[in-house]
């Protein structure tokens, strides 16, 4: 690494990009490198397409750097960036007709029956899910969680970024993302218990079918 690139890797992201807007197009690669896993994390648990998942990183920072000019600090550089790579999921989402209004969904909403046996299972098994998923049964249930639900999950329990960041990114109310959260979990919740007892139900069948004895013509052969 040459003097300069070392120089300019110790600077903060709010340096890089005031750089990168004067036109250091090394600084913006800095920046590139920097937030390029997680942007691709997040694109890949949405579209579940590690290709897909590819293109619409690219073209998250081709925006990015397209629209450098307009970003005033407000937010921190990653949440900006993370902002337009969730609207291209979306986009993506929208385009392949895909549900996606569960991200909009009216707070004043009654609770759907589902909602309801969800939570009757969770006040009565909740303290069993602690020691219940390992790492590649809770992805695969976040990977069946609604676009939606998975969002917003991702952003808050995976990413860990605030509500009032999460509601920037998706131009939606502070109280819409707690709610999305909250249903979320309890989804998620459900989906793992099921699991688990239908794992339970096929280790039981397993145990209470009888080894086959040997027939004497197999023994004799």
């Amino acid at each position: 690494m040459q003097p300069t690139s070392i120089r300019l890797a110790e600077q903060t992201d709010r340096e890089l990009v005031s750089l990168a807007q004067q036109g250091n197009i090394e600084a913006f690669g800095i920046l590139y490198e920097k937030n390029r896993t997680r942007i691709f994390a997040l694109c890949v648990r949405m579209l579940k397409n590690r290709t897909l998942a590819e293109d619409l990183m690219q073209e998250a920072f081709l925006t990015a750097f397209a629209k450098l000019g307009s970003f005033r600090g407000d937010s921190a550089f990653s949440t900006w960036l993370y902002q337009i790579a969730v609207n291209n999921v979306l986009m993506y989402l929208r385009k392949g007709r895909r549900d996606t209004s569960i991200l909009f969904t009216d707070l004043s909403q009654e609770r759907t029956q589902d909602d309801r046996r969800e939570q009757r299972e969770l006040t009565t098994t909740d303290d069993r899910l602690h020691a219940m998923a390992d790492r590649v049964t809770l992805e695969r249930a976040i990977e069946d969680l609604s676009p939606g639900y998975r969002l917003v999950l991702i952003l808050h329990d995976i990413e860990g970024y605030e509500h009032n960041e999460i509601a920037e990114m998706l131009g939606c109310s502070l109280g819409n993302t707690k709610s999305q959260l909250h249903k979320a979990r309890m989804r998620l919740r459900t989906m793992l218990l099921r699991r688990e007892a239908r794992g339970e139900a096929k280790a039981k069948r397993s145990r209470s079918i009888p080894l086959r004895a040997p027939q004497v013509s197999e023994v004799a052969a």
